[in-house]
Parts: C-alpha cells; structure tokens; sequence
C-alpha cells in the first residue's frame, strides 16, 4: 500500500517501554476478554467481483471448509494481554536493520506510518508520514492508550505481529477465501454484506469515511476516525466490522488477479506490479480512510497489497481456527 518514500516527523518524546507505557499496558490487559468466535459451515461461494476493480477479477467458485471466525477484530485490551504475558515487541518497537532476513529496504527506526489529514493533497506522502515512536500501543506516536481505548482494534500491526499472535491464541490467519466467504454473510454475489435493497445510507452499517478524502472526515457514521469494535449492525453470520473500520491481514499471497495460475510459479510470496519484488499478502475489508471516491474497498470482494513489513494506523487483523 505504501512505497518506501516517506517523510521522518521528529521524533516524540516516548523512546522505549518507559513506566507510563508500562502502566498503561497493565490496564488494558486487565479489561481484555477471550476471543469470541463464531462458527461459520462450509460452502461454496461465488469469489471476487468484475464490477469494480481489476484486481478482484475473475470471478470464480471458492469452496471453503467448517471453520470457526473472531466475532470482532483483535482489541487493544487482547492484543495487550498477549504482550503482558509473552513480553512480545512488534516490529514497530524494534525498526528494521539492514542485516535483518528478508528486509529489502533502508534501515528504518523504530516507528509505523500514522495518517494525517490533508488540506492540500498531492500524493500519499501528504497524508501518510513515517513517525518514530509509532506502535501498537502509541499508534500516533505520542501518548500510550489508556482503558477508553480497549474496545478499539488494535492497528500498527504487521504481518507477522498479527501470525505472533494467532499461534499465542491457538489460532490462524483466514485465507483470502475464507475472510471473504465470511464477510459475504450468507449472500452470494452482492456488491456489498447486505442486500441490494439495503444499499442505502452505508454510514449506519460500517465505519468509512464521510466527506473529502484526505482533507476532512465529516463523521456523519459517528466516527471521525477508528470506532470500537461492534459499534455497526453485525452481518448474516453475527460478524461484527467486516467491513470498514481497519484493514485485516490474511494469510494469503496477494496477486494482481485472482488468476494465479499467472503469477504463482515465479512468485510464491506474492506480488503486486507497483511494489517490485516485495513479498505481499492480501488486506480485505477497507478501514475508516475508505470512501466511494477514494477508496471504494469497503466490499467483501475488494482486495488491497500490502507490504509484510510496513504497518500503518489503519491495519489490524483477526483470527480464524
């Protein structure tokens, strides 16, 4: 989603696990629930889209097994309780160096991508700034979260943050298949998790962006930004924010189409045209930065690349087993 040009803010004052990030992790680990899951049979479906966008294309049939899916994105507050007890740092704690596998960038210090709105848009770089500090826990890069935010979903997260913690909770990340058969809710070839006679008023079902992307989000949904998990109506399985709200990790290799046969041979780990030999996994669901104009991914067919190594504050994840 993100190239490797970004601008550097100064750096906050937060600079490791001090006391008040301390404190702060204590507490929201002491609000963390279990993971609430939702069993989902196994069907065939009617996979990707040729509606939109070409990425999604072509549709095609998808079976998927029995298995059981989170009812809500991860949180803060359980995120929060796997540090607490494993003492894992995310890859935004500890930066990239040059001698680390597989890292095919500049050494880059610790820090995650955080959004800023923009009033004069030109590129990405305008909305989209590297900050030192950024984490799952400072997803902004200055104060660590306190309890308010328990309920949201954890964001700054990579790809393998996100497979860290699903082996700690005894669980997986969906494939592309599975997230999406998931999302659909029991319908079969709508545009959206509902409907087409619902299509109307979108701000009562997900959490999207309201207004002129990237200048101002008017909130008309009620959330100028990321809104706690299952503050929308759930879709047909009982699975809250599939759409909108943060982008969610699979752990499938993403590829320009759903014809693999195309790409898969050369590319195992994926590959996206604009990202070069970068390894990349599909993103599914569109986030809260997601609007008709800018970003029209807030569909179960929609599909996004992202970087493994990259997180920004609008990815998070859920799990499957």
């Amino acid at each position: 989603m993100l190239g490797w040009a970004f601008a550097l803010l100064a750096p906050t004052a937060w600079a490791g696990f001090d006391e008040a990030s301390s404190r702060a992790l204590t507490r929201l680990a002491e609000t963390a629930g279990p993971v609430q899951w939702i069993d989902i049979a196994g069907n065939c479906f009617t996979m990707g889209d040729d509606r939109i966008y070409p990425e999604e294309t072509p549709p095609r049939q998808a079976c998927v097994e029995d298995f059981s899916m989170a009812k809500h994105e991860i949180t803060n507050a359980q995120f929060a309780l796997f540090v607490l007890e494993t003492g894992y740092e995310t890859r935004a704690e500890r930066g990239w160096r040059v001698a680390d596998e597989d890292w095919p960038g500049p050494e880059t210090p610790a820090g995650s991508f955080v959004f800023f709105a923009s009033e004069n848009p030109r590129s990405m770089n305008d909305w989209w700034q590297f900050v030192p500090g950024a984490n799952w826990l400072h997803p902004q890069g200055d104060a660590p979260l306190d309890v308010r935010f328990a309920s949201f979903p954890v964001v700054q997260i990579v790809y393998e943050d996100a497979l860290a913690y699903a082996g700690w909770a005894g669980a997986r990340l969906p494939n592309e298949a599975e997230w999406e058969y998931a999302a659909r809710g029991g319908l079969d070839g709508e545009v959206y998790s509902w409907a087409a006679a619902e299509d109307a008023a979108i701000e009562d079902k997900a959490n999207t962006w309201q207004g002129v992307f990237p200048i101002a989000d008017t909130g008309d949904d009620g959330f100028a930004g990321i809104a706690p998990v299952g503050s929308f109506p759930a879709n047909g399985f009982g699975l809250f924010d599939m759409i909108g709200n943060v982008w969610e990790w699979t752990d499938s290799a993403y590829y320009p189409s759903h014809e693999d046969a195309r790409w898969r041979g050369a590319r195992n780990d994926g590959f996206d045209p604009s990202q070069g030999d970068r390894p990349v996994r599909v993103l599914k669901g569109g986030s809260f930065l997601c609007s008709d104009s800018y970003c029209y991914r807030f569909r179960p067919a929609a599909r996004q690349a992202q970087d493994l190594a990259l997180g920004t504050s609008h990815i998070g994840f859920r799990v499957v087993r």
